[in-house]
């Protein structure tokens, strides 16, 4: 089982390469749930580590319909990614009716290949699941993060197991949200082959240094190694 931690700074970046990750989603701003990283940050992190980089294309908080600007600053964003020698694009489009806009994911796709793409959590708000993945399936998404259209995915492992029960020889069912040293066992004991997780903690620092009130975090590496510690073990007592 592999283990993809978000990343939203040089330090999480850094983090997750020394405890042993296998591979990073690269965002800024997790509190907003994830948005598209500075170039400067995905330089650094591709130009200094050698852990393998997807990232994040999100233009804005907020839903994931798109206005034709956005849609353009999006497609710009993976051309620039690609100049900058990431390894994968994680990213998404969805209809105003809450459906997988087609076209749309499909030029994303396409801008992004060779590299691999993965839908985004926008899937777990999509009206029909099983109807989703077929449709990504057939756009040839490498693989879809979800928490199984629940807040956290420990609560969405029932729809998470039938998805890659039915579907995961076809494309990677990535599970994300909540996921940690006390729960990452109960995915690995259900056949997933990777998970994603943010493992971080927060920063101590003065209230008085905060504008908007928003607590830093970073990746934590002793959490990571916690994580890598039980999915890699041949045994466990859980």
């Amino acid at each position: 089982m592999k283990l993809e931690v978000c990343a939203n700074s040089y330090q999480s970046a850094f983090n997750a390469e020394k405890a042993g990750a296998h591979r990073i989603e690269l965002c800024s701003e997790l509190s907003l749930g994830g948005i598209t990283p500075s170039y400067g940050l995905i330089q650094k992190v591709t130009s200094e580590l050698t852990i393998e980089t997807f990232v994040l294309i999100r233009p804005r908080s907020g839903n994931f319909v798109y206005s034709e600007d956005e849609f353009e600053i999006m497609k710009q964003d993976i051309v620039k990614c690609k100049s900058l020698a990431v390894n994968g694009i994680v990213s998404g489009v969805l209809r105003k009716d809450n459906t997988i806009d087609i076209e749309r994911t499909e030029e994303l796709i396409s801008l992004t290949y060779p590299l691999p793409f993965t839908f985004h959590r926008a899937f777990d708000l999509i009206t029909n699941p099983i109807d989703g993945i077929k449709k990504l399936i057939e756009l040839k998404v490498n693989r879809v993060l979800t928490s199984g259209q629940q807040n956290k995915a420990l609560e969405g492992i029932s729809l998470l197991k039938e998805l890659n029960q039915q579907f995961g020889h076809q494309i990677i069912i990535l599970p994300g949200s909540g996921i940690n040293s006390n729960n990452v066992y109960e995915f690995k004991k259900a056949g997933f082959t990777e998970v994603h997780a943010s493992a971080s903690s927060k920063i101590e620092e003065s209230s008085a240094l905060s504008f908007d009130g928003i607590t830093q975090t970073v990746s934590d590496s002793e959490e990571i190694k916690r994580i890598l510690n039980v999915i890699t073990s041949s045994q466990n007592s859980y």
